[in-house]
């Protein structure tokens, strides 16, 4: 368990501030989470970022498509049939590479529906939490670093007093 203690500190951290301010600022904090997972679950890193937000976004676009549809169409079923077909649209967007995130298309469309419809406020609050995915993985490399330094030191101290008197 001892790699994800860096990771551990970076993000309760972060998340706590995040909190904090995304309530004071008025920002859409949940949204923000949202967006911080996918950036883990698209593998972290530059990738991660790069393919999460792009997923994101386009999953909010995707969605405030479908809202701008149901504007005009005013038939049965035109709200499922613009879902369906933007989640179609969302898996074939993943043969381009760099919205090749499935999941983070979709969380990014469920995002703007949860949001009602807010599309701005869905945006900056995806790349907020997406930087702060980021952030929270370049921190806790550099925490876990100066926690494996400190267990290495205290193993070598160990070594040292326990090793016979010669």
């Amino acid at each position: 368990m001892r790699p994800f203690i860096g990771v551990g500190i970076s993000i309760g951290v972060l998340a706590a501030i995040w909190t904090e301010l995304s309530v004071q600022l008025g920002f859409v904090t949940w949204v923000g989470f949202v967006a911080w997972a996918c950036f883990y679950a698209a593998g972290a890193g530059f990738g991660g970022f790069r393919k999460g937000l792009a997923a994101n976004i386009s999953g909010a676009v995707y969605g405030w498509l479908v809202g701008l549809f149901v504007g005009v169409a005013a038939f049965p079923g035109a709200l499922a049939i613009a879902v369906g077909v933007i989640a179609l649209a969302m898996c074939l967007q993943a043969g381009w590479r760099p919205l090749s995130f499935i999941p983070g298309a979709f969380a990014g469309t469920a995002a703007f529906f949860g949001t009602g419809l807010a599309f701005w406020p869905t945006v900056l609050a995806l790349a907020l939490g997406a930087a702060l995915g980021w952030a929270s993985a370049v921190l806790g490399e550099r925490i876990q670093r100066l926690v494996d330094r400190s267990a290495l030191a205290s193993a070598g101290d160990e070594q040292a007093t326990s090793a016979p008197a010669g």
